[in-house]
């Protein structure tokens, strides 16, 4: 077996265990493998393995490896920030966004959104630690603005995305998952039509997965360590 085949391999046994553990079925749980910064024969090797569903951080060396691998018809998910200057590529080469955190990004992606496309699947990033530095919506303000996204054309939202700080505690980590599954119960309860907890990484997916996280992103486990960017 390649590296990437044994890793994604080990990396979804972890997420069937994890589900076990929390009296999910693994079927709840998507993996999103993170190729940023990797090459397209990566993207390429994960993919003969089954892999279906890779984010990006970099909006521009995505829009490049999105053309190498149109054969393959993967889905591409934007999980990186989100300027003004680039939500058109966003618009035009992927199928998710997960980082939305103001209304005028959200605006510029639905202008921006090819009518001949399916709507841009999207997820309203929250800063739920509260991090003074760290992009997304206050949790306060959340209900707000996914109301404002749900009505603009080309656009459906789909949930909630989180970015926590690391925590090496295994409480620690489940405390602030279970916020962001608080919040996102709130927001559905509220008849917002949500479906998607985008949260948990190669660190923390299990403790996501026993929040209730319904998509973990995993990058170092499956690819290693990452080249430096140039």
């Amino acid at each position: 077996m390649s590296m990437i085949s044994d890793n994604l391999q080990r990396v979804r046994t972890r997420i069937t265990s994890a589900c076990a553990a929390a009296h999910r079925s693994a079927g709840e749980v998507a993996l999103l493998a993170v190729s940023k910064t990797f090459d397209a024969d990566a993207v390429r090797e994960a993919a003969a393995c089954g892999q279906r569903a890779f984010g990006e951080n970099y909006i521009q060396e995505a829009v490049e490896k999105i053309g190498l691998l149109a054969d393959l018809g993967l889905e591409w998910h934007c999980i990186g920030p989100v300027q003004s200057n680039k939500t058109r590529l966003v618009a035009q080469h992927f199928d998710w966004v997960h980082t939305v955190d103001r209304l005028k990004i959200a605006q510029r992606l639905s202008e921006q959104r090819p009518p001949s496309m399916t709507p841009l699947n999207c997820c309203l990033q929250v800063n739920i630690d509260g991090g003074a530095n760290k992009a997304g919506v206050a949790p306060e303000a959340v209900a707000s603005l996914a109301r404002e996204v749900i009505a603009l054309p080309g656009l459906r939202l789909r949930g909630l995305m989180t970015i926590p700080e690391p925590a090496e505690r295994v409480e620690d980590q489940l405390a602030v998952h279970r916020r962001a599954r608080s919040l996102f119960d709130a927001l559905r309860a509220q008849g917002l039509p949500l479906d998607t907890l985008s949260m948990g990484m190669t660190g923390d997916l299990e403790a996501a997965i026993a929040a209730g996280s319904t998509m973990v992103r995993v990058g170092t486990a499956l690819f290693g360590g990452r080249p430096a960017k140039t």
